[in-house]
């Protein structure tokens, strides 16, 4: 059994939240638009880590991270990607990976809104953590959980970290 911590959309910031809801975690998934190189070396440090580059990513990020990230984590075929549309509705970039892929887990972020859905058009959980960070019009920071086990995806939550505000604070 594998426990995983799932974030997108931190726009150059790393709350300190995630280290506490985090900590049990086995691995680390960003579903992209990290913002800075940099937060994917605060992440690694902390917990395994794999993730994809957003549409906000520099040629850093990019070097380091794929657009589409195709794995298997205890028997679960995953992929993951920044934009990808909805369920039953996605651009078709998206939708040739996930007919080419035929994952069980189905992964995106860029929409900043959190979403857990079994979409039957393409037989696969699909989820978006939501954002984490500053940048955007959501207005609660959100990741979420998960534990993969032979083959199956269990004990998903959703996980408000606190409200978005419209300025990032000081780091002194």
């Amino acid at each position: 059994m594998k426990k995983i911590g799932l974030m997108s959309d931190t726009h150059s910031y790393l709350d300190p939240k995630v280290f506490t809801y985090f900590k049990d975690v086995d691995e680390i998934w960003h579903a992209g638009d990290l913002g800075k190189i940099e937060l994917i070396d605060e992440l690694e440090k902390f917990k395994p880590t794999r993730g994809v580059y957003g549409n906000i990513d520099n040629t850093d990020v990019r070097a380091t991270w794929p657009k589409v990230n195709e794995f298997t984590v205890e028997g679960v075929k995953v992929l993951m990607t920044h934009i990808a549309g909805k369920p039953y509705k996605y651009n078709k970039e998206a939708y040739a990976e996930i007919q080419k892929s035929k994952p069980q887990l189905f992964i995106c972020g860029h929409s900043h809104i959190a979403l857990a859905q079994f979409d039957k058009s393409i037989n696969s959980l699909w989820l978006n953590p939501g954002a984490c960070g500053f940048h955007g019009f959501h207005k609660v920071k959100t990741l979420m959980r998960f534990e993969l086990n032979a083959g199956k995806i269990e004990n998903l939550e959703l996980i408000e970290i606190g409200p978005r505000t419209s300025s990032i604070p000081d780091f002194d």
